[in-house]
This record gives structure tokens, C-alpha cells and sequence, in this order.
């Protein structure tokens, strides 16, 4: 009796059950029961789920403090993300969650959603989607909740969830419009209306209505119950007074931070310090306070993690206080307590390049660039600036160099014999005196390192053992290669580095290694006075030679820090130099002009000196020319740069190569140091490559890149060297290939240079032949070098077809054109032209392929 109860109850209860499982049925039972399946089994994991990838987002996410702080702490992605796409699991579970309540729990009838579960199911679905990125189906999501759902407790949520993703789809003044629509209609809460105010705060942002915005999220900071977004709502209120120049309410707001404590994250407060620090004025009054303040954070134990941060400022507080050292000091320590902070190392790099740079190190300055750059993204205004900077700065660091080599060789020389001997004793002796400082400091750093890994318990397990056999040998010897070395691969001439950057690790030794290092040198070579001094050049000629090439760098220093530096104080310095050492007499004058410029420009009283020299000494210039009537030089200037390389091209195009190569080397003369120049040198690579050929070509485009390495001339002419000549190299003549339909023929008839017009009569006979012959070939006349040039019919599908139209112009009656000539493959005529080896194929003998 007792089991059958048993029996009926539970099958009693099992009809139930299944009865509850329909969706279609309106029952009490029906929509408790998926109501309390989706609120505590599915949405429930859902929501752990989006909550554990929010975490995760927010772990991950690196605030940048030297830009206005976003509203939401998420990074958006450049790249196009997909529906199917999922990159976090955390969030492709809690959709699939969302989903599955959606799909198996809804209870849509007669047009009416009876499980009062669903909405938020949408809710979490949007969400998800928002934090993917995916803002449309997002968008979809909210929207459906508002519209299908007009009783729900979700609709203001959904309201503000939908207006954040039409900011992030730059609708920002959609979502103004409904957010102050939502505000007029509906009784918000607290957060909801703290959650409202942050997001209109973020349009208005966007916006660049900056006063709007601090007023939003003054209110979001005062209504929000989460001390997080307090801390940083409060942050961007301080950062958005800075953009309007209100320091001191800015400062009130970051105080308003740090006031917070460890209600809100440390690095909110962290920052707060130092954004007070830098809107403080140094004073002789304050100076001792601010450095005290500084301190204090520097030495809290709890800030450790923010000492890059706290460094850098330390080194920008000891730079305007003119403490040099210290400053540098600092911002080496920040760059080594940085992790994973591009733009901070960046920042670091940059200050430390730009130090350098104003003290005319160069070289230095390139590489702190250099890194700059790494830590930079690519395709932003700042990289392009820094770009543009190091670019200009290899320019300098070539002529600088060359300028200190040149000065350096001639000062020697000019000394008496007593004084050079002198000079290089002395240098032997300090190179010995360092040397030998070295190898003692080498032996006792080796002797400490071994006796002190001895000291160990693995050292004295290997006490005694041979040398490949002992961890104590073998530690020391690895450690110590990559101090002198470097993290260096496994491969063939591993000892080689690129000269052309400077390895920030070694900027420290570069620094202070005030003498050359000599490399190569024997023991007897390197302490010999009788070895430098048969060093010095004897004569004349090589130290003239040495400077006209000091004149032309100082020159080009100057045109560089007064063109692309705006340096105009160096400039004069480099340009003054150049008119005292008795230059070439092509650098006078634009020396002469330049400096009036920057006198001019500065105000300086010698401006009226310098224009007078120049037009009593050069009247017949064209400085003199623009001094004299500025006006009527800029209406149409013809002798102008580019007036004249405008020219000298169309006569390039023209096939006037040789016309071309004379009048570029006649401008080049005349405007030495005009950005024109690094053009002319090109066009005039061009020009002798084709009426001269290969060699001379690849001689001529050899000069150009190495005299203008950092001129787009000169890269374009390594882009040439390395990629296209190996394919013009080739002088073999190529056989005929049947196969391939490609290829076509040519006609040649050849004449002198001088027997223009007969070239052009036969041109015209030929075009009125194949006029009345109804073929379809073109001709043209190229020139092949000095002496010679072609007249060519261009467009013959085989030999025989060329070889026919020779005949039949020959023997037919109206044209009787009976002139020597030749049919070559077009490939084979590429190649005579390039390497102007015409004698070389006319004695080839070219059989056709069976």
C-alpha cells in the first residue's frame, strides 16, 4: 500500500513536472518554474560568467594618464570584429547562457512575454555584446528590450546600455537626445542616474563641449555609490580643467582624490600627486616643499609599483630646477622600473633625446630617438614628428662627424713637428695609463665573480673539475660574454653590428669615452709615436681636399639647423665658420644669402650689413636679384631651382640626354646646398644611364647614394641599386622561344647622331607604309648613345613577320626604302640598349629553337 502511494505521488508529480516544461502554456506553474530556471541556473552562471571577463578586462586595461582618461575602462580594437567571433571565453559563455535562456525558457504568448526573466536574458546578451565590441548586434539586443518589454524594471538600464553603444558607434548626439529624454520621463536611481550623467559626460568629450562635460560628471561623481568610478570621474574632471587652463580647480578635484585614499584604486591617487605637482609653479619659496613632496612618495612603500611614474616626475622636477645629472639620473631609473608602459618610455626617451640634442650630441640624440620611435604606434602625428626629427638628425650626425675628422686631421697638421710629438705622447701615455686601469679592473671583477660563485654550495660542488665540467667556470664565462657582448644568435661573423644606429645600452660608454677607440692596431702600432705620425698627410693637396669637405659640411649644418631645426643661433655659428675659411667660391655667396636670412629674421642689426655686401660684392646674382626687387622675382622666376630642373626634365624627356647631362651639372654648381640639388643628381644619373649604359649608370647612382643618403634621392637611388640593376646586369643574348606569345620583334635602322632630318624623313615613311599596308606597328626614334641612334619599328610577332616588312618596303615601288638594318627580339634589343653592346650582337649568331 505504501509503495503504491509512492507509485502515484510520483507519477502524479511527474506530470506536473512536464506540464511545467511547456512554453506555450500560460499556467502559474509554467512560468514560476522557467522563471526560477533561468533567474537561478542559467543567468545565474551567465552573470558569474560576464562579471569574470569584466574582471578580466579591467586587469588588463592600461590607462594612458598623459591623455584624457575615457569614461569606460575599454579598449577598443582597430580591427572589424564578426558576430562569430568571440575573444574572450568568459563572455562567449555568458552569451551562450544568454542565449540558451532566451531560446529554451521565453514564454512569448498571444504577444506577450510571460516569464518575467526574459528581459534580463536580453540584457546580459547586449551586454556581452557591448564588451565584445560587437555594437550593432548589441544595439539590437537593447533595442528589442525597449521595445517588446514596456513593462519591465530593466527598461532604464536598457536605455543607457543602448546610448552607450551609440557613443561608441559615434552617434554622440543621438545619445544626448535620448538621454535627456530619459531624464524628463522616467524616475531614475541613484546609480542608473550617476551611470546617465558619466555617459553624456563622454559624448560631450567627444564633442570637445568640455565645460558640459565637467558639469556631467560632476553630478555622475556626487550621485555614484561606487568609490571607483568616483576616483575616476573626479581624475577627468582635473584632467578636462587642465585642457581649459583652470589649475587650480583642477587641483581641487585631484585633492578630492586623495582624499579618497583606499576607497578608490592607488593609482587614481598616485596620479592625482603628481598632476598637482606638475600644475605647481617652481618657485625659490616652494622649490624645497615640492622636492620634499616628491620624496615622500618616492619613499612610501606602498607606491612601489608606481615608481616609474613617480621617477619620471623627480627627473622633469631636478630638469627645471637645473640639476642636469640628477635629472638624467631619474629618468634612467624610470625607464628601468617601466614595465610594459610604451608611452611612458617613450616620454623618457624623448626628454633624454632632446637633453642630448640641445647639447649638440647627436649621435646620442639619434638613438634615444630611435627608441622613442619603438615605443611610439606607428601612423600617429607624434611618430611622424619624431620620424622626421631622427631623419634630419642622421644628416647632422654624417656632417658632424665629418666636420670633427676633417678639423681634427688639420689641426695636426698645422701644428709645429714639436708639438705633435708632444700631442701624441701624451695620448699614448693617458691610452696606457687606461688600458692598464682596465685590465686590473677586468682581472678583480673576473676574481670576485669566480670566488664568489665558489663560495656557493653549487661552486664548491665543482670545486677541482675541469673546465667544461665546472658550473662555476662555465656561469662566469656566460655572464661575462654578455656583458662585453650582448644577447647575440649563433652565426657566422656574430661579432658584426650595424654602425648605422646606436645601441641604447652603449649610449652610457659613448658618453664617456672621450677618446677614440683604436681597433685593429698591433701592441707596437697602438703605443707608437713614429706610427701616428706617419699618419699625418704630407700633402697639400689631401689637406686642401680635407677642407673643401669641412666647408661643404659646415654648410650643409648650417642649411639643416636653419631649414628643418629652426636652430637659427647654430645655423649662423655653421654659416659664419664657412665665409672665415676661405671656401669655394660656390659657397660665398648662398653662405652670404642664408645669413641674411637669419639676421633678418632675428632682428639682428647686421641684416642691412649683409644685404649691402652681397649686392655690392654679387650684383649680377640672383640673390642680389631678390634683394633688390623681391616682387618681380617671385611673378616668374626662370632662373629659379626648380624653374630650371622643370626644364632640364622636359629636355630629358625629350631624348636630349646629353643637353640634360651638361645642364645638370652646370645647376648643380650653382645652387650647391638647394634641396633642388639631390634632384638634379638623379636626373642626371637617368641621363648618363641611357646614353652610356649600365656601368656608367650603376657608377653614377653609386654616387648619388652615397653623397645624399638621406635624401629621398639617395634612398631611392639604393632601392634602384639593390632591386632593379641585378636584373639589368645580364649581358647575355637571348635565344628565341616560339612558345612564348609574348614576345615580339623589332625593326632597326641605324643612323649618326648628326643626320637628324634624315632619321625623321625615314620615320615618316615608314608610318605612311604601314599606313597603306594596313599594318598595326608603331615607330619611334631612340637614341643608343653619342654617336649613334635608331629609327625602330616596334610590334612584329615573329621574325619572319619583321624580316617581310623589310622586304616589302624594300621592292615595292612607292617606298623603295632600302637603308641597312636589323631585326632583334625585343628582350635582346633591352638588353643593347642597357649595356650598349650593338657590335656584340651583330656578330652573335642567333638560331631559332626548333
Amino acid at each position: 500500500m505504501k509503495l503504491q502511494f509512492k507509485l502515484i505521488a510520483a507519477l502524479v508529480f511527474g506530470g506536473v513536472l512536464f506540464n511545467a516544461c511547456s512554453t506555450k502554456k500560460d499556467a502559474f506553474v509554467n512560468r514560476n518554474w522557467h522563471a526560477l530556471n533561468t533567474k537561478y541556473n542559467v543567468l545565474y552562471n551567465g552573470n558569474i560568467a560576464f562579471e569574470e571577463g569584466r574582471e578580466e578586462l579591467n586587469a588588463s586595461y592600461q590607462d594612458n594618464y598623459w591623455e584624457v582618461l575615457p569614461i569606460e575602462r575599454i579598449t577598443i580594437r582597430e580591427e572589424i570584429i564578426l558576430d562569430s567571433e568571440n575573444k574572450n571565453p568568459k563572455f562567449e559563455l555568458a552569451e551562450e547562457k544568454a542565449t540558451k535562456a532566451i531560446q529554451k525558457h521565453s514564454m512569448e504568448i498571444k504577444d506577450t512575454e510571460r516569464n518575467p526573466q526574459t528581459d534580463e536574458a536580453f540584457l546580459l546578451l547586449g551586454k556581452t555584446r557591448y564588451f565584445e565590441q560587437r555594437f550593432l548586434p548589441a544595439l539590437e539586443a537593447f533595442n528589442y528590450i525597449l521595445r517588446k518589454y514596456p513593462k519591465s524594471d530593466k527598461l532604464n538600464e536598457a536605455s543607457i546600455w543602448r546610448e552607450k553603444v551609440n557613443i561608441r558607434l559615434e552617434n554622440d548626439e543621438l545619445a544626448l537626445k535620448n538621454l535627456k529624454r530619459l531624464f524628463k520621463f522616467e524616475v531614475l536611481e541613484d546609480q542608473e542616474y550617476a551611470d546617465a550623467k558619466a555617459m553624456m559626460a563622454q559624448a560631450y568629450i567627444n564633442l570637445s563641449k568640455i565645460d558640459t562635460a565637467i558639469q556631467n560628471l560632476k553630478v555622475a561623481s556626487a550621485y555614484t555609490k561606487k568609490n571607483p568610478e568616483k576616483g575616476r570621474y573626479y581624475y577627468i574632471i582635473g584632467q578636462l580643467y587642465n585642457q581649459l587652463g583652470y589649475k587650480d580647480s583642477a587641483n581641487y578635484a585631484f585633492d578630492k582624490i586623495i582624499h579618497l585614499n583606499r576607497k578608490s584604486p592607488r593609482e587614481y591617487m598616485i596620479n592625482a600627486h603628481l598632476q598637482k605637482i606638475r600644475n605647481t609653479k617652481l618657485t625659490p619659496e616652494n622649490t624645497l616643499e615640492v622636492y620634499e613632496y616628491l620624496t615622500d612618495l618616492e619613499e612610501d612603500r606602498e607606491n612601489r609599483p608606481y615608481l616609474d611614474k613617480i621617477f619620471r616626475q623627480i627627473a622633469e622636477f631636478h630638469l627645471e630646477n637645473v640639476s642636469d645629472s640628477l635629472a638624467l639620473a631619474y629618468f634612467n631609473k624610470s625607464l628601468r622600473a617601466t614595465q610594459n608602459k610604451p608611452q611612458l618610455n617613450a616620454l623618457n626617451y624623448e626628454n633624454l633625446g632632446e637633453y642630448n640634442f640641445d647639447k649638440n650630441d647627436y649621435k646620442i640624440a639619434g638613438a634615444y630617438y630611435d627608441s622613442t620611435l619603438v615605443n611610439l604606434p606607428e601612423n600617429t602625428k607624434k611618430y611622424r614628428f619624431i620620424k622626421k626629427k631622427l631623419d634630419n638628425l642622421e644628416d647632422v650626425i654624417l656632417y658632424e662627424d665629418v666636420v670633427h675628422y676633417t678639423d681634427s686631421i688639420i689641426t695636426i697638421y698645422n701644428m709645429p713637428k714639436e708639438k705633435q710629438l708632444a700631442y701624441f705622447g701624451t695620448y699614448i701615455k693617458d691610452l696606457k695609463e687606461k688600458d692598464s686601469l682596465a685590465a686590473k679592473k677586468e682581472v678583480e671583477r673576473q676574481t670576485r665573480g669566480v670566488s664568489a660563485f665558489a663560495e656557493t654550495k653549487g661552486g664548491k660542488q665543482n670545486k677541482g673539475k675541469f673546465y667544461f665540467y665546472n658550473i662555476a667556470s662555465l656561469g662566469y664565462g656566460k655572464t661575462d660574454f654578455r656583458t662585453r657582448w650582448g644577447n647575440r644568435e649563433l652565426e657566422d661573423n656574430w661579432r658584426w653590428t650595424d654602425k648605422a644606429k646606436t645601441n641604447i645600452a652603449e649610449v652610457d660608454s659613448i658618453a664617456n669615452n672621450a677618446t677614440n677607440e683604436i681597433t685593429g692596431l698591433t701592441e707596437e702600432q697602438k703605443y707608437s709615436i713614429d706610427f701616428y705620425m706617419d699618419q699625418i698627410p704630407t700633402e697639400v693637396t689631401v689637406i686642401d681636399s680635407l677642407k673643401t669637405e669641412r666647408n661643404l659640411a659646415n654648410y650643409q649644418l648650417g642649411l639643416i639647423y636653419k631649414e628643418k631645426f629652426k636652430e637659427n643661433f647654430l645655423a649662423a655659428g655653421k654659416l659664419e665658420t664657412v665665409l672665415k675659411s676661405d671656401p669655394e667660391k660656390r659657397l660665398i655667396l648662398p653662405s652670404k644669402y642664408n645669413l641674411y636670412k637669419i639676421y633678418e629674421e632675428s632682428g639682428s642689426p647686421l641684416t642691412a650689413q649683409m644685404k649691402e655686401n652681397i649686392i655690392t660684392n654679387h650684383p649680377d646674382s640672383r640673390y642680389a636679384e631678390i634683394l633688390l626687387n623681391p616682387n618681380a622675382v617671385l611673378e616668374g622666376d626662370t632662373e629659379s631651382p626648380d624653374a630650371k630642373y622643370a626644364d632640364l626634365y622636359k629636355k630629358y624627356t625629350n631624348q636630349e640626354y646629353l643637353q640634360v647631362i651638361t645642364g645638370t651639372q652646370e645647376n648643380i654648381t650653382k645652387f650647391t646646398g638647394d634641396p633642388i640639388v639631390p634632384k638634379l643628381e638623379m636626373l642626371k644619373a637617368n641621363a648618363i644611364g641611357r646614353i652610356q649604359g649600365y656601368d656608367a649608370f650603376e657608377e653614377a647612382l653609386n654616387y648619388v647614394a652615397l653623397n645624399y643618403p638621406n635624401n629621398p634621392e639617395g634612398k631611392k637611388a639604393k632601392e634602384i641599386i639593390a632591386d632593379q640593376l641585378p636584373k639589368l646586369a645580364p649581358k647575355e643574348f637571348l635565344q628565341p622561344n616560339p612558345s612564348k606569345k609574348a614576345e615580339n620583334w623589332k625593326l632597326i635602322f641605324t643612323f649618326d647622331m648628326a643626320a637628324t632630318e634624315s632619321a625623321t624623313t625615314l620615320k615618316e615613311e615608314l608610318e605612311k607604309a604601314i599606313k597603306d599596308l594596313k599594318y598595326r606597328n608603331t615607330v619611334s626614334i631612340d637614341i643608343y648613345d653619342l654617336e649613334n641612334k635608331f629609327v625602330v619599328v616596334h610590334g612584329f610577332k615573329t621574325q619572319d613577320y619583321a624580316l617581310g616588312f623589310a622586304e616589302l618596303i624594300k621592292n615595292n615601288k612607292d617606298y623603295r626604302i632600302a637603308d641597312e638594318n636589323f631585326v632583334i627580339l625585343s628582350s635582346n634589343y633591352k638588353i643593347i640598349q642597357v649595356h650598349k653592346n650593338l657590335t656584340a650582337y651583330k656578330t652573335h649568331t642567333v638560331t631559332p629553337k626548333p
